[in-house]
C-alpha cells in the first residue's frame, strides 16, 4: 500500500479502533487458483501475540481453508470511514480555484500467518465471541442457547475456524492533512452535515480539534 508520510497511521490505538469499528475484513489469499478475496467478520484479540490475532470462521464449502492451509501468508484489509471530497467544500477553492476532488478514507492492512481450526470446540468459541460482541446492543441479545442444541450442532459442522497471527500492521488515514486547517475543517463540516459523522470526526481530530 502506498502511504505518503503525512497519511501514515502508526498509533496502535487508532489501528485497533479502525479494526474494531469495521470488523468486516477482506481476507486476501494466494492459492493454486491465484489471488482470491473473501469478506469475513473478524474478532481482534489484541493481547495475543506481539501484534494480536484475528479469529473468524468460513463456510466449510468455501475452498479457501483447503487451498490455503495452515502456515499460509495472508492479508486482511479493514476499510474504515470513507467519502468523496468536493473542492467546493474548501473555502480557499473559491479564492484560488486551484483545487481538485479527492477521496478521504481510513484503512488498515493486517499481514499475518493463517492457521485452520477444523474442530467443533474452537468453532463454537468463535461463534460465541462474535455473537456476544455484535448482539450486545440488542434489547434481548441472541445466544446459541436460544436454539435447539441439534440445530446449533448442525450449523457448527458447516463452518471451519481460522486464526491469523498478525506479523505486520500498516495503517493509512487520508484525512486532508495536506490541506490548510480551514479547508480541512470546511470539508469535515460539510461531511458532518451530510451524515458522515465518523469521517468528519476523524478529520477534525487530524487537525487537533475535538
Amino acid at each position: 500500500m502506498y502511504i505518503p508520510p503525512h497519511f501514515a497511521e502508526t498509533r496502535p490505538e487508532e489501528l485497533e479502533r479502525i479494526i474494531r469499528a469495521h470488523p468486516l475484513g477482506m481476507l486476501v489469499t494466494l492459492g493454486a487458483g491465484g489471488l482470491d478475496a473473501n469478506h469475513i467478520p473478524f474478532e481482534y484479540e489484541r493481547a495475543a501475540g506481539q501484534l494480536g490475532v484475528l479469529i473468524a470462521h468460513v463456510a466449510r464449502a468455501n475452498p479457501v481453508w483447503r487451498e490455503c492451509p495452515s502456515g499460509s501468508p495472508v492479508l486482511v484489509v479493514f476499510r474504515g470511514a470513507e467519502a468523496y471530497i468536493s473542492p467546493n467544500w474548501y473555502p480557499s477553492k473559491h479564492e484560488t480555484h486551484r483545487l481538485v476532488p479527492t477521496w478521504n478514507y481510513e484503512v488498515v492492512h493486517a499481514h499475518g500467518t493463517l492457521t485452520v481450526h477444523d474442530d467443533e470446540r474452537y468453532v463454537r468459541g468463535v461463534v460465541a465471541r462474535l455473537t456476544r460482541r455484535h448482539e450486545a446492543r440488542e434489547p434481548r441479545p441472541w445466544k446459541m442457547g436460544d436454539s435447539p442444541p441439534d440445530f446449533i450442532d448442525a450449523r457448527l459442522r458447516e463452518i471451519v475456524g481460522i486464526e491469523i497471527a498478525i506479523t505486520a500492521l500498516a495503517g493509512k488515514s487520508k484525512l486532508s492533512q495536506n490541506r490548510a486547517d480551514r479547508d480541512r475543517r470546511g470539508a469535515a463540516d460539510t461531511l458532518a452535515e451530510r451524515g458522515a459523522a465518523e469521517l468528519a470526526g476523524a478529520m477534525h481530530r487530524a487537525g487537533g480539534n475535538p
